[in-house]
């Protein structure tokens, strides 16, 4: 497919198609503070030396639960784990801990260091899963849009040559919800791509659906109803490429590129029941 900067444009740019993303952001804020000062939670826990390498813990009430790691989106380049607390609380109540790891953001953070950090975010939790009462056997991780892609990245990773204390299978299941696996399209759109700097053999090698999945792990892709075709073909490139794993998928019915989050964390929505069975593995191959 020949892209222009006008189609990616349009396809691409979430923020533009949603006028009302400056109030979606700041609710979400408030939420999130309001969480914090509410319910018991750790905050910046160190996972590695650098200064964005810090991770916020929601522990379940009984040890060795099941942990959610959230990866937050923002096209790689702003947003912030701090923006996302709000999401916790339906899975803490639901007997699940929740992690939401920061990453540094581009430019000064380049595409591959921030999935090195996501690595190395893994990695920690799993070392310390006892430390902090969760199972260690029991590690999903869920994303939304550059998370989305970062979800992938983590069920494409293998684990023992990052470190050989590290199991195959670390990652039990994953969500992406409104993910981009296939970044080429990304080169053709200026209003993220200068932040990015990806070239074609970059995005080539940072698009989860030109990889296979490290495990069968099962997936479950998610996207808003109302979302672009380009961001519902992405999930279709993945769910193609990784036939074996990519189990279910959901169109989220009135949910836009970021309302879906909310849906994610309402008790009421299917995408909440398909993470819930995607973390019971009801329905899904053990």
């Amino acid at each position: 497919m020949k892209y222009t900067v006008e189609f990616c444009e349009r396809e691409y740019n979430a923020r533009a198609a949603i006028p009302d993303h400056p109030q979606i952001f700041a609710r979400w804020a408030e939420q999130a503070a309001a969480t914090r000062r509410l319910r018991a939670c750790l905050i910046d826990l160190q996972y590695g030396d650098g200064a964005s390498e810090r991770l916020d813990l929601f522990p379940a009430r009984s040890d060795g639960a099941p942990l959610v790691v959230f990866i937050h989106g923002g096209y790689w380049r702003s947003l912030d784990k701090s923006d996302f607390s709000w999401l916790a609380p339906p899975f803490v109540n639901h007997g699940i801990s929740v992690a939401l790891p920061n990453y540094g953001l581009a430019p000064a953070t380049s595409m591959e260091e921030i999935v090195r950090q996501m690595l190395r975010a893994l990695a920690w939790l799993y070392r310390n899963a006892d430390r902090y009462g969760f199972d260690p056997t029991r590690i999903f991780v869920f994303g939304h849009s550059a998370g989305g892609h970062l979800t992938a990245m983590m069920l494409a990773a293998l684990w023992p040559t990052f470190a050989p204390d590290l199991p195959a299978d670390l990652v039990k299941g994953g969500l992406p919800i409104s993910g981009l696996f296939d970044l080429e399209p990304l080169i053709y759109a200026p209003f993220v791509n200068a932040d990015l700097r990806l070239n074609s053999e970059r995005a080539r090698k940072l698009s989860p659906a030109r990889m296979v999945a490290a495990t069968s792990a099962p997936a479950i892709t998610a996207v808003g109803a109302l979302e672009s075709n380009e961001f519902k073909r992405q999930s279709e490139l993945l769910a193609k490429a990784w036939r074996k794993t990519v189990v279910r998928h959901l169109a989220v019915a009135g949910a836009n590129h970021l309302t879906v989050c909310d849906e994610f964390a309402n008790p009421a929505s299917p995408l909440f029941d398909a993470a819930l069975d995607l973390i019971h593995r009801r329905g899904f191959p053990r």
